[in-house]
């Protein structure tokens, strides 16, 4: 097979076949290189020079309900994790003050936890509104929202939902037991039928198999996800995932060209588990293995990289910030 002619007829829009979905798996680790190549001129043809930075902040942590097993905020769990109810609005809208002027241009609020109750709801009105008016793209990743609670929040100016399906469905029953896939599934539909721009992905490292990677990436494109943020294991104390050892850069970066080459429009984000994986001194290549996004500051219950840093390895990329 043709590595080439497989980035063409992705870039004209005809998907890998199963076949050469499992030749770019297989490829060998000194072609690397060429695959990561071809990975980054795909996202040039459809994203031209930008990267879109966004940030988050950990509106409300801790006591989940849910027991992922790669998770420090999960209830079930002996992990160390900060504790708190849903922030007010306007240490929210701090919190995005700084994301704005560290560079990002999206601010996504963040709780753990699988339903909205009223009061939160309330809050999270709030929030977003005082996030827009920072003069940033108010996003929300607040469990699963019902169809009603969208559309209050997109009328308060809500403009992007967050919510990951972490991995494949063959494999989310080894990861959570406490809700079924299908769940996740219907709140990312639920989603895109409001109108608003949906981020889902997923987190690598986790056990999975390269058929789960390639399971997700095709339900992902199958729905119509346009933002699909991609996170790296870090393992957490006390979690059931603690053990296990983080993905290799190499294996990371052609995880990140794969994707690309099978959702070769979508916003690929590189997202929580960066400094893990790749370090202070491989971080600028995934500014040129596909993806087209980063997560900039800290991360849920970990410490992201320095800002001014990303922002850096962007122009040393000879890419610019997007203003999204």
């Amino acid at each position: 097979m043709n590595l080439t002619a497989i980035a063409s007829k992705a870039l004209d829009g005809v998907p890998p076949s199963d076949a050469e979905i499992l030749f770019l798996i297989e490829l060998a680790p000194d072609r690397l290189p060429e695959l990561l190549a071809h990975a980054h001129r795909m996202r040039a043809a459809n994203f031209g020079d930008e990267v879109g930075l966004c940030a988050i902040v950990n509106a409300k942590s801790g006591t989940c309900s849910e027991d992922c097993a790669f998770c420090a905020q999960s209830g079930h769990h002996a992990a160390e994790s900060p504790e708190y109810p849903l922030m007010d609005a306007e240490d929210i809208a701090a919190a995005g003050a700084r994301a704005k002027a560290a560079g990002a241009s999206r601010f996504g609020i963040v709780a753990s936890g699988k339903l909205v109750g009223g009061a939160d709801l309330d809050g999270f009105e709030a929030a977003v509104r005082s996030v827009a008016a920072q003069g940033l793209v108010p996003d929300l990743s607040p469990g699963i929202l019902d169809r009603g609670q969208l559309k209050r929040l997109k009328n308060a100016g809500l403009r992007g939902y967050h919510h990951n399906l972490e991995t494949s469905a063959s494999h989310f029953p080894k990861m959570c037991t406490t809700h079924a896939y299908e769940e996740d599934v219907n709140a990312v539909r639920a989603g895109l039928d409001a109108g608003l721009y949906v981020c889902s992905g997923g987190i690598f490292g986790i056990g999975e198999t390269w058929d789960d990677r390639v399971e997700l990436a095709l339900l992902l494109r199958g729905l119509g996800v346009p933002s699909v943020p991609m996170n790296f294991l870090t393992p957490i104390p006390g979690t059931p995932l603690e053990d296990r050892a983080p993905l290799s850069p190499e294996e990371a970066l052609k995880i990140i060209a794969l994707y690309r080459f099978l959702l070769p429009d979508r916003q690929l984000r590189i997202c929580g588990g960066r400094p893990t994986v790749f370090g202070p001194d491989r971080r600028d290549e995934v500014l040129t293995a596909g993806a087209s996004g980063l997560m900039i500051g800290d991360y849920l219950t970990t410490r992201g990289g320095d800002a001014r840093e990303d922002i850096a390895a962007v122009r040393r990329a000879g890419l610019t910030p997007a203003k999204e």
